[in-house]
């Protein structure tokens, strides 16, 4: 039995194209609104902290002055620190050049930037640690401002990456890096550095990802066009068609390919701690709705499934991504997404939870942490004209290299389909 395939539902320009962010990496025609985003990606003036203080500006470790350290406004109790110095019997460890610096009690360093007026931004730096005491950061862009929490130590360096998201109300923004802390010894203060911005992109569904929804049929259950088209042609009856319907992908930033700024050469990814109560995300049109961050990882330090960036659930139960979608009472949907390992000796049985309003899915994965994924699917009706998709980690799990990072199952390729009913 021989079948046929038709296309309906699209014309020829809606059918698969290099998308946005493929053009943006891979050449393609740019907007002069793009090309100004692109310029604000990467370091800040200073931003690893390897223009040091005059001498004159230094009292050991302590920074005397305002203006101090190139780029920078210091207030309060800040140290200049060098790659391999000690506190105590603890090497501190720089991870990006050989400088950063440390805030004390109620201290805090800002910068200046220039921005576009009513863009998004997110902002990335490394922090760690040093000492036992719960540590937080409070990271300000008037009137926009977050607390990151930094107790828990994802990687097994003591350093980790962490991400923040604001808008512009104007053309020039004063970024604050604030410690609350009010620890009785001031070397206690968090490690920072590695401080850069990138441009973020409002995001709307993805319609540059299609899918063919397929079904078989014979000639008796065509339409009358279809039918007449058969007698002109003298087709067998017992010919059989496969329809297949262009579906536009209504998950917005699906892919991740959108997010914050990855330093080069720090191979730990990226944190986005949950932000519930945030008004803006560093992975746009995602949520982080749990009690723990999720990793943000690329495709030059981990694997991938898909494109170059994914998200790598690493907190079990509570480290959890979320997202609403606008979608039809009653009509059948179909979420589909793609579940692996991001080579990162994460070995194990890794289970993704999927839920689509009030439907659920288990996808279990056994992982050897070399790399490698595979696809799932949730078919739903929609119950409400906005429907909640979340994805979150069943176990926590550690790394078999130094069982002391945590990791977890990593999620990409998000999609969600409105389909026929079957």
């Amino acid at each position: 039995n021989a079948t046929a395939r038709l296309v309906v539902g699209a014309p020829l320009r809606h059918l698969p194209y290099r998308s946005f962010r493929d053009q943006r990496y891979g050449g393609g025609r740019q907007s002069q609104f793009q090309l100004i985003g692109l310029l604000n990606s990467g370091l800040l003036d200073n931003g690893n902290f390897e223009q040091a203080p005059n001498a004159s500006n230094m009292k050991g470790t302590v920074v005397v002055g305002r203006y101090a350290i190139p780029g920078w406004v210091n207030e309060g109790f800040v140290e200049y620190i060098k790659s391999g110095q000690k506190q105590g019997d603890m090497l501190l460890v720089v991870p990006e050049g050989a400088y950063a610096v440390r805030l004390g009690n109620e201290a805090s360093i800002k910068q200046e930037i220039k921005v576009v007026k009513g863009m998004y931004y997110s902002i990335t730096f490394s922090a760690a640690r040093t000492c036992a005491q719960e540590e937080r950061l409070n990271v300000t862009v008037a009137p926009d401002s977050g607390v990151m929490p930094i107790q828990t130590v994802y990687s097994s360096s003591g350093w980790d990456n962490y991400a923040w998201a604001f808008k512009t109300q104007s053309d020039a923004v004063m970024l604050i890096i604030h410690n609350p802390g009010v620890e009785e010894d001031p070397a206690c203060g968090p490690l920072i550095d590695a401080v850069a911005i990138k441009a973020l992109y409002p995001p709307r569904p993805t319609n540059s990802t299609v899918d063919l929804i397929c079904q078989t049929t014979s000639f008796k259950k065509l339409p009358n066009t279809l039918v007449q088209l058969h007698m002109i042609l003298n087709a067998i009856v017992s010919l059989k068609f496969q329809f297949c319907i262009v579906a536009e992908n209504i998950m917005k930033n699906g892919g991740f390919e959108e997010g914050p700024y990855i330093f080069p050469n720090t191979p730990w990814g990226v944190l986005i701690p949950p932000n519930i109560e945030d008004d803006n995300s560093p992975l746009p049109a995602w949520v982080v709705e749990s009690l723990k961050a999720v990793k943000y990882i690329d495709s030059a330090h981990y694997f991938v499934p898909q494109g170059r960036r994914a998200v790598e659930l690493v907190g079990g139960k509570e480290s959890a991504i979320a997202q609403i979608t606008r979608t039809i009472v009653g009509k059948t949907y179909r979420l589909s997404f793609s579940v692996g390992d991001a080579n990162n000796s994460c070995a194990g049985s890794l289970v993704v939870e999927a839920f689509a309003g009030k439907a659920t899915l288990k996808v279990p994965y056994e992982s050897k942490g070399t790399g490698g994924f595979k696809r799932a699917a949730l078919r739903f009706v929609a119950v409400s004209n906005r429907t909640r998709i979340m994805f979150l980690s069943t176990f926590y799990t550690m790394r078999s290299d130094d069982f002391s990072s945590l990791c977890g199952p990593v999620v990409d390729d998000v999609k969600l389909l409105s389909i026929r009913n079957p």
